[in-house]
């Protein structure tokens, strides 16, 4: 999954970063409310991660941003003022959960799953579409039952595709979507096709013959 952190504690920052991404999640950062209020307005996350003091502005305006723009992210906010009238503000404004610091890393990540199932898979640690199914907990993915070999990118590629069957995806999205940052600095898109085409072959070989190409557009999942 695609993760903000916005944490103006540059070494917690960094902490919370890496200990998510060894469990296979893309962070990106902002370490004050004006980069986290551009991230959140030009790129779309699963997880926001909102520290309630960001220096130059509050992190609860920049959820009021998220909730004016509809955008569903789900978000844990975090906080060293163990204050009730914060947590309830944050809420009230649409926040998912509420951590106060100093927590535990692992409690985090944890919070961060459940989070994710509520707000994207209703709950549940499993998701499906027909033959298909995926469970987030474990990153391992069944057609007809039948475990299918996937690589990590491919895993998030199919999980990405899922929880946005029907809608035409663009190269641009999906690379930002499982690159993160670091997708501005390529020059083209082949290791998107690499990708993609690798997934198809797998699931195409299972039977499962969904993605289909959207000629000058992107991607999308459907059935014919």
């Amino acid at each position: 999954m695609k993760i903000l952190i916005a944490e103006d504690e540059i070494e917690l920052q960094k902490s919370m970063a890496t200990y998510l991404e060894r469990d296979g999640n893309i962070c990106e950062t902002a370490s004050d409310f004006n980069e986290a209020m551009y991230k959140v307005d030009v790129y779309v996350y699963d997880v926001l991660v909102l520290d309630i003091n960001l220096i130059t502005g509050s992190g609860l305006d920049v959820l009021r941003e998220l909730k004016n723009n509809h955008r569903d992210t789900a978000t844990i906010i975090i906080s060293a003022n163990n204050s009730l009238d914060d947590k309830l503000e944050g809420l009230d404004l649409g926040a998912d959960d509420y951590l106060t610091k100093p927590f535990h890393l692992a409690e985090l990540n944890s919070r961060i799953k459940a989070v994710l199932r509520r707000s994207k898979f209703g709950g549940d640690e499993t998701i499906s579409f027909n033959e298909i199914h995926i469970n987030t907990r474990s990153r391992t993915a069944y057609i007809d039952n039948k475990p299918i070999s996937l690589t990590r990118k491919e895993y998030d590629l199919l999980l990405f595709f899922i929880t946005n069957k029907g809608r035409v995806l663009s190269k641009e999205i999906i690379a930002e979507h499982l690159w993160g940052d670091s997708s501005d600095m390529v020059d083209n898109f082949d290791f998107i096709y690499v990708h993609i085409n690798n997934l198809r072959k797998k699931l195409t070989d299972a039977g499962a013959k969904y993605i289909k190409t959207a000629y000058g557009t992107g991607y999308k999942f459907m059935e014919d």
